[in-house]
Formats: structure tokens, C-alpha cells, sequence
């Protein structure tokens, strides 16, 4: 009898080996990919609510916007016509079912499409989030490496005074600052805009234009435009980049000076490999797995920098528009755009949550 229980107690044992090792593979990644899938749902519908009602706190937005210039009567009809009238449970119900739909509404300051303003002006934004996490990635990450092979030594808290002044600085203050050194001072790069008016003529008459500039100039195949392009991007890319790549200095420094404590770096040192090569080769990549983490966070942050950026720099994407209709007090674009934006945030979210999990087994549940 005992000798069958001795047999029953591995062959169990390897069956809870086996079914632990089944949930900490393919199951467990699946399910985990599924339930932030479903998270994006109810992270979108939150913020669209906070949205509708903030923007309800001053009244109908028909008031909001034309109070000023219509009568008591034409404010009136104007009121009733679309609705605004009704319980304010009522329209946003409605309001969920046209989002739901594809439907964002009809701006009441110049009477366009939402959808339209969003395809407009979205491919801007997203070019301007592109070329800014591109300058986070290059300032951000050799420098935090810089500052960890260098710790606690004065370029080390060079580095850091400087990482604190890039996530520190306001955004409008910093591309003011940048337009007056190379716009004003220096003359090398445009002050305003995407391209000169000439470019934009040129990438005006492209059968398959894009909206994003950059690709509209290679389009064109003249490198005068591309050249243009690309200079009319650099100091709005700057003052948006540097802000994000503040904090991947400090976060790269931290990880790498981490990792350069564990056991296998202090093997490789005892072996006599030089701190150089410890930082380059062994520190660098377990330290950029926290960087792709946070970078669904960075892309939030990016967002809402842009609305400020585009101003200073006259970029017409989805922040300049939103500022202006914020300045109209066009609740309806207004909505409309967080919306989106509301979308993208959760979409870039779920893909950098499913590529931490994928890199980094310890994300997985």
C-alpha cells in the first residue's frame, strides 16, 4: 500500500510541475493579452464620460459657443434643434451610440465633420509624437547610459540637473526659447509651421497624400521639400522630445546602475572586463525593458504636450485644433478630439502592455 502511494506522489508532483509550467507559458500570456484587450473598453468609455459631463458643467455647448451672437429666439431654436434641450442623461446616451457608430458630431464654430477634423489634422499629431520619441530615444538612452558609467562623479550629476530641466521645463516656455536661439538668434531653422508654402503647394498636388509630411516630401521625390520637411520638424521634435527624454535618462540610469550590481556583471568584472564594456554590452539591454514599459505612458504625456508644442509652432494637428476650439468654446469638436485621443492612448497602451509581456517574462500573470 505505501509502495503505491510512493508511486501516485511523484506521478502528481509532475502533473503540478507540468500544469504550472502550461499556465506560465502560451496560457498564461494569452489570457493575459486578452483581459488588457477588454481594459481598453472601459478605459475609453471613462474618459469620454469625464469628457461629455466636464464639458457640460458650463451649459449646452450651442450656448457656449454662439451665446454671444445670436439672439434669445435663434439661440433658442438653435438649442432645441440639436437636442440640447432634452435631460442631460438622454444626450449622453446618445452621444455613447453616435461614438459607437463612428459618429463624433458636427463642430458649431465653423460646422465641419468631426471625423473630418480628426483625419485632417490626426496624421500631424501622430508625425510630431514620432519624430519627439525619436529624439527621447536618442538623447535619452546613450545619456543614461553616460550617467550610469560615470555615477556619482560629476558628469553624472551634470546629467542629471540637465534630465530634470528637460522633464521640468514648460513645454511652451522651451520652444520659445529654442525659436529665439536658432529662429531668431542664429536664423538656421523655420520658426512655424510643417513646410514652407512652396512645399506645401508641391505635396498639395499628390495623388496619394497621406498627411504625413514627411512621406508627402519622399512622394515628391525632390529633396528641396524634403529638406524642408525635416527642418521645419526639428525644433518642435526638440522641444517635445527633450521632455520625454528626461525621463528616460534618469530611468536608464537607474536600471543600468541596478544591473551592474547583479551577480553575473560582478562575475564578467571579476574576469576583467572593463566597466565600459559592462555598461555597453551586459547593463544595456535588461535595462531598456522598464523604457518599453513606460512608453505607453510617454506616448499619454507626448499627447498632451502636443497641444502646447503645436501652438508654439503654428503645427496644425489635432492640438493646435483643439486649443482653438477650446478657445471658441466648441465643446462638441472639443469632445470629439479628447475622444481620439482618448483611443489612441488605450490602443498604444494595450500593444506596448502585449511587448513588455512578450520581452519580460515577469509581466506575465
Amino acid at each position: 500500500m505505501s509502495s503505491l502511494t510512493a508511486q501516485a506522489a511523484p506521478e502528481t508532483a509532475a502533473e503540478s510541475t507540468t500544469s504550472f509550467k502550461k499556465q506560465r507559458t502560451g496560457g498564461g500570456l494569452g489570457r493575459y493579452i486578452v483581459v488588457r484587450f477588454l481594459l481598453i473598453i472601459p478605459t475609453i468609455f471613462i474618459l469620454v464620460t469625464l469628457v461629455f459631463f466636464l464639458m457640460r458643467l458650463t451649459g449646452d455647448p450651442i450656448t457656449a459657443a454662439l451665446g454671444g451672437r445670436l439672439s434669445g429666439s435663434q439661440l433658442h431654436e438653435r438649442i432645441h434643434a440639436a437636442g440640447y434641450d432634452r435631460p442631460i442623461l438622454v444626450q449622453y446616451f446618445e452621444y455613447l451610440g453616435q461614438i459607437a457608430t463612428g459618429n463624433f458630431g458636427t463642430s458649431i464654430s465653423d460646422n465641419r465633420p468631426i471625423t473630418t477634423i480628426l483625419v485632417t489634422y490626426g496624421a500631424a499629431t501622430l508625425e510630431l509624437a514620432f519624430y519627439a520619441l525619436i529624439v527621447a530615444f536618442i538623447v535619452g538612452i546613450p545619456l543614461g547610459m553616460l550617467a550610469a558609467y560615470f555615477r556619482d562623479k560629476g558628469q553624472d550629476a551634470a546629467l542629471r540637473v540637465f534630465a530634470i530641466l528637460c522633464y521640468a521645463t514648460p513645454v511652451f516656455f522651451a520652444g520659445i526659447l529654442l525659436k529665439l536661439i536658432f529662429s531668431v538668434w542664429l536664423n538656421v531653422l523655420p520658426v512655424a509651421g510643417r513646410a514652407s508654402t512652396g512645399s506645401e503647394f508641391e505635396m498639395q498636388d499628390l495623388p496619394n497624400k497621406t498627411g504625413f509630411y514627411l512621406i508627402d516630401a519622399f512622394q515628391t521625390g525632390d529633396p528641396a521639400v524634403i529638406s524642408d520637411v525635416l527642418l521645419h520638424a526639428v525644433l518642435p521634435a526638440l522641444t517635445l522630445g527633450l521632455l520625454t527624454a528626461g525621463i528616460f535618462l534618469r530611468l536608464v540610469r537607474t536600471n543600468v546602475i541596478g544591473t551592474l550590481n547583479t551577480d553575473y556583471v560582478d562575475a564578467a568584472r571579476s574576469r576583467g572586463v572593463s566597466e565600459y564594456r559592462l555598461v555597453r554590452k551586459h547593463a544595456y539591454k535588461p535595462a531598456l525593458i522598464p523604457i518599453i514599459t513606460v512608453i505607453g505612458l510617454q506616448i499619454a504625456l507626448l499627447l498632451s504636450g502636443a497641444v502646447l508644442t503645436e501652438s508654439t509652432f503654428e503645427w496644425k494637428g489635432l492640438g493646435f485644433q483643439l486649443a482653438q476650439y477650446l478657445g471658441a468654446r466648441d465643446f462638441v469638436a472639443v469632445q470629439g478630439i479628447v475622444a481620439l485621443l482618448a483611443v489612441i492612448v488605450a490602443l498604444t497602451n494595450f500593444v506596448v502592455d502585449v511587448a513588455a509581456a512578450i520581452i519580460d517574462p515577469r509581466v506575465r500573470y
